[in-house]
């Protein structure tokens, strides 16, 4: 668990990372090799949940390495679907992590949502639905490893 106090935002209690993997943690279906030590380093500390279409059919192959838990979702009502699992595991311990329109909602419920800008773009609704943006999953990855970046990024 990460647990931290951010003045103006709150105290955090971090059970769960929660992710999108096309665009997110992989881009064109292919995993970026980079973040597989991070991943698992951080899996120390929390569960991580890949939520995702797998619309190139490639996220199971390309997870082995990691510790975490997949659930491919059926491409219907994807928007609802992720954001009934951030509810179902308990929003309020919670990071989400995403880059298209159907991860708006989860990153808008989950305790902080961050969106991600990288080669597939970001949708705006769920760019304005985010506490946090970044360019590359590395840098947003390395928050929560470096934790002085989160408080300062969050607090007022």
């Amino acid at each position: 668990m990460i647990e931290l106090d951010i003045l103006g935002f709150g105290h955090i209690k971090i059970k769960y990372f929660v992710m999108d993997y096309n665009g997110t943690l992989a881009i064109d279906g292919k995993l970026k090799k980079d973040i597989i030590p991070i991943l698992n380093k951080l899996s120390e500390r929390v569960e991580i949940h890949i939520v995702t279409a797998d619309t190139f059919g490639k996220a199971r192959k390309e997870l082995k390495d990691i510790d975490c838990k997949l659930t491919v979702l059926p491409e219907d009502n994807q928007i609802e679907k992720k954001v009934e699992y951030i509810r179902e595991l308990g929003k309020e311990n919670c990071v989400a992590f995403g880059n298209g329109r159907n991860d708006s909602l989860m990153l808008k419920e989950a305790k902080i949502g961050i969106a991600l800008i990288q080669e597939e773009g970001g949708a705006i609704e769920s760019i304005l639905n985010s506490d946090l943006i970044f360019k590359d999953i590395n840098d947003a990855l390395m928050l929560f490893s470096e934790e002085k970046r989160l408080i300062a990024s969050l607090r007022s």
